[in-house]
Formats: C-alpha cells, structure tokens, sequence
C-alpha cells in the first residue's frame, strides 16, 4: 500500500494527535512517517525571517512520537519555515514520499477563489496521492476509535465512475494499489455510478441504467482478480448527494477520486464533481492527482 507516508499538520487540524498512534498507522502498511509542520516567516521586521523560536516549541511537541515509535517503523520529524505547499513538496522528494496526508476544513468555491488551499495547490504540482481528513472528525474520536481508524485507512473505499478518462484512471490506481498489497490494506470496493437527473423528458439519458451496470460490472470483475470484494451500485439524482449516501450506507473508509481540474482555470469556471466533494464530504478523501484530466 502506502509504505513511506508524509503527515502534515498545522496543529490546528488534529492530525499532530496521530504521533500517538504510530504502531496503528503500521498496521496500514506503513514503514516510513514523516510529520511535517511548516512555520510561517516571521514578520516583525522589515524582511521576513525564520521564527526559530516557534520552530523550537514545534519540535517539542512533536519529538514524543520518536520515543512512541515501533522499531518497524521508521518515523523523522519535520519543522520548517517558508510557505507550506513550497515545504511539502520538498520534504515529500527528498523522503521520496508515497502519500501525503493533510487536514482540510470545508470551503465555499468563492473562500476557495479568494484564498485558495493547500489541498488544491497541491494538486497542481504534485502526483502524489493525497488523503485529506476533516479536523472535526481527527478531534472528535477517542484514542480507542482513532486506533482503529488508524489500522484501516484504507480497508473499504467508494469509488464514483462515470464512464470518463478520470474515472478509468482512478480505478487504475486503486487497481495498483491492490495489486501491490495482495488484499491485506485494502479488502474491498464499491464502485457506484450516479446518473445525473435532468428533471426534463425532452432530454435523454446519454447512459442508461442497464448500460452503467453493464460496464461496472465488467470493471468488478477486473479488480476481483486482485483479490478485492467488489460491490456495484447504480443510482440516480445529483451525484455528489449520491455519493455521500452511498458511503454512508456502505461502510466506507474513505471515498477515492481523480481529477485533473482542480484548482485550475476549469475550476474558476465550472466547479468538478471532485472538488465538490472535497469541499462537503466529512469522509476522508483519497485523491488521485491526473494531469490528463
């Protein structure tokens, strides 16, 4: 799966509290976590300096997860100061990082315009996969359920397909994914593929029901041969809401998506179904950057 894992926390988001649960983390495969906090320059002066000061406390807070640590799993603490993504991306390099694991809290699309994110500057410039986790949810779990959340990850995922180049893509990569770990991560998949209602009869369906169930199954029976439980799932209505549902109802652990638009100009035009579900699932987000879109 995952072996060589980048954790980033602004201390803000909860995910500092996964420092605790390193022999878990393990259980999901992972052999290498980097926890990785970026400090703003300093702005007390006319030029922007280094806060060692606050870079200081930062390693404090983190340096019990060295002690903490199982001697399979091989953890380095990261303290740096500069701009976040410019930071990320340099310590996912030089530890030739697999996954980049951040905190993301929901956005409207205009905050996002105005502002931007972390998550969608990421997209843009790096293949790596990212797994984006909601704050309240890090937060809200007991050390016990974190425990388990920790050992499963990965264990379920929904994946949305809808018959296009991003949605092939994605199922590639998850393929990989099972191919690589012969079942022991990930255990199982739904695949589920949301016919969008138009409310007019004057307009038909591009798919039809029979035809998306058709094609999921054949998609199903392609990742069973990597030792996956596969469920199919044909629904009707605003996929995004769809979706959501559709994890809700299958024990999901996280929802995997792909997409090649976001944070780009197609996204200041016309927001992806991706990116939607970025900005409102409370499930954690597997996210497959695609450069072909």
């Amino acid at each position: 799966m995952f072996q060589r894992v980048l954790i980033c926390t602004d201390f803000s988001d909860g995910l500092h509290r996964l420092r605790h649960f390193i022999s878990s983390l393990a259980l999901a495969g992972m052999k290498q976590i980097v926890f990785l906090h970026a400090v703003p320059l300093s702005e007390r002066g006319i030029i922007p300096q280094v806060d060692s000061e606050k870079i200081e406390q930062a390693q404090t807070r983190f340096a019990e997860a060295i002690g903490e640590s199982p001697t399979d799993v091989e953890v380095k603490i990261e303290v740096q100061s500069g701009k976040p993504v410019d930071i990320i991306l340099k310590v996912a390099q030089t530890y030739r990082s697999q996954l980049i694991i951040l905190g993301s809290q929901s956005h409207s699309l205009l905050t996002e315009k105005l502002v931007g994110s972390t998550m969608s500057n990421l997209s843009r410039r790096t293949p790596i996969p990212l797994l984006v986790l909601r704050p309240q949810l890090i937060y809200a779990y007991t050390s016990e359920e974190l425990i388990l959340r920790c050992q499963h990850l990965f264990r379920s995922l929904l994946l949305p397909y809808n018959g296009t180049q991003a949605a092939d893509y994605l199922v590639q990569k998850v393929k990989q994914l099972a191919q690589q770990q012969s079942g022991r991560y990930l255990q199982q998949c739904k695949l589920c593929w949301v016919l969008e209602d138009t409310g007019r009869r004057e307009i038909p369906r591009k798919i039809l029901p029979q035809q998306a169930e058709q094609a999921l199954s054949q998609i199903k029976a392609d990742l069973e041969v990597e030792n996956l439980q596969v469920e199919i799932e044909v629904r009707e209505g605003y996929s995004v809401t769809e979706v959501l549902e559709a994890a809700a109802m299958g024990d999901i652990s996280a929802i995997a998506v792909s997409s090649g638009t976001i944070g780009k100009l197609q996204e200041w035009l016309v927001s992806s179904f991706a990116a939607e579900l970025l900005r409102f699932s409370w499930y954690p987000i597997l996210f497959f950057p695609n450069e072909r879109g």
